[in-house]
């Protein structure tokens, strides 16, 4: 957003928007980003694109950006949800922050929700993508301990289940949620849970959950019988 108002830009000029964006506040030079947008041809037809891209963006577009004969940056007014979004995650795995420090509304889970940029596969995207899904993670498993153990269950459940969502074969995340429901005294949620990943892991990985988390259920299934954990 510029000014508090949304930007559109021609398809031909989002991967240079999104490109400047990841960079945030830093100046990328011109051969960059020719480079990392068009790799597969030559430096002086890089350049050509990277000036036609430029040419095609809109006037509030331009706006976006501060463009010099060397260099391409966001202009100062343009705000970006992404670093809005790393820094709760870092105040959320910061040791020193409180959970009741952070404010927390539906909105904070929210914005550790989201993939970035599905469906890219530049390379510079793909990185920047896998390093936002790591982070968010650690924040949302991060938060919903935090969240237990201020005894609000609910917010528990909805932080691990999202943490779930991104990645369901990530066995730290299926513990977030499975401590989330027993301490939220929903032991049969907990033990339904446990097995359909159990029965995920060996459909789709011929693995088996580690001994920790077998350990974190194993009272429980000696209390309930009748449940269906594979071995």
């Amino acid at each position: 957003m510029v000014g508090g108002v949304p930007v559109t830009v021609p398809i031909g000029s989002k991967r240079l928007l999104a490109l400047i964006a990841l960079n945030y506040r830093a100046s990328v030079p011109r051969a960059l980003i020719a480079g990392s947008l068009w790799p597969d041809v030559s430096e002086q037809k890089a350049h050509t694109n990277l000036r036609a891209a430029l040419s095609r963006m809109r006037d509030l577009g331009r706006k976006a950006l501060d463009v010099s004969p060397g260099e391409v940056r966001l202009a100062r007014e343009v705000s970006v949800d992404l670093y809005h979004a790393r820094s709760l995650a870092q105040r959320i795995l910061d040791a020193r922050a409180p959970v009741e420090d952070l404010d927390l509304k539906g909105v904070t889970i929210d914005q550790l929700s989201a993939d970035l940029l599905p469906g890219w596969y530049d390379e510079w995207a793909l990185l920047e993508a896998e390093r936002w899904r790591q982070l968010r993670l650690h924040a949302l498993e991060k938060l919903a301990g935090e969240l237990i153990d201020a005894e609000q269950f609910a917010a528990a459940v909805t932080a691990a289940h999202t943490a779930v969502q991104a990645d369901p074969l990530r066995e730290s995340s299926q513990a977030s949620l499975i401590r989330a429901h027993l301490a939220e005294g929903n032991l049969a949620e907990a033990l339904d849970h446990f097995d359909r990943y159990a029965r995920r892991l060996r459909s789709e990985l011929g693995l088996r959950p580690t001994q920790r988390l077998r350990r974190l259920v194993a009272e429980l299934r000696q209390s309930h019988p009748g449940g269906g954990y594979i071995q």
